[in-house]
């Protein structure tokens, strides 16, 4: 039963190296899909191009499916699943920075490396500015370290938070999901990309 490292069926060698492996496909997967293009990210805000919303909405849907039936079979033990830890104030900031930074740079951490694998120059500038990003945050720790821990809400899940079920809080983000779909529709055809 998994989670496969906390029952001692593989190794944290084996783990990593599996880690390894599934973020090449994913970055190869990404670059096949055209995500390495800052034109597909930037789309998502501008509501010319919705794919990326839909495929990774598609992916978590397909991801939280898969774990509710192996659940269900008694092959995954949800309750040994790391969640993070929430931190309300912290979570907000971050989400405002991190959407500031996929609208200006027109990436997001996944999709500049595999920009910048096939060459592309403003992917390698986005890369140099998450660095940078990431040595000031850890720098100047001390200096937020308050607002970094403030409005710890513990590692929730959302069926918890809502009093319900896992397979029918499952049902709601379907639902959701599918009237996010018709939203990205609607948005493509009204905000359509100008060709020049």
């Amino acid at each position: 039963m998994g989670p496969l490292v906390v029952n001692g069926i593989i190794s944290e060698n084996t783990n990593l190296l599996l880690a390894f492996i599934i973020g090449i496909g994913f970055g190869f997967v990404l670059e096949s899909s055209g995500f390495s293009s800052s034109r597909k990210l930037a789309g998502v805000f501008y509501g010319y191009d919705m794919v990326v919303l839909k495929v990774f909405f598609t992916a978590a849907i397909t991801a939280m499916l898969g774990m509710l039936f192996l659940s269900l079979f008694g092959w995954l033990d949800l309750d040994l699943v790391y969640v993070n830890p929430t931190y309300l104030s912290s979570a907000i900031i971050g989400g405002v920075v991190m959407g500031a930074g996929f609208i200006i740079g027109g990436f997001c951490p996944g999709t500049s490396f595999a920009g910048a694998s096939i060459g592309k120059i403003d992917a390698m500038v986005f890369i140099g500015g998450l660095f940078i990003g990431v040595i000031i945050f850890s720098e100047g720790y001390p200096l937020w370290d308050n607002l970094y821990m403030a409005a710890f809400k513990g590692s929730p899940k959302l069926s918890e938070s809502l009093g319900l079920s896992d397979g029918l809080a499952a049902l709601g983000i379907i639902l959701a999901a599918i009237g996010m779909f018709y939203v990205a529709e609607w948005a493509e055809k009204k905000f359509p990309r100008e060709e020049y």
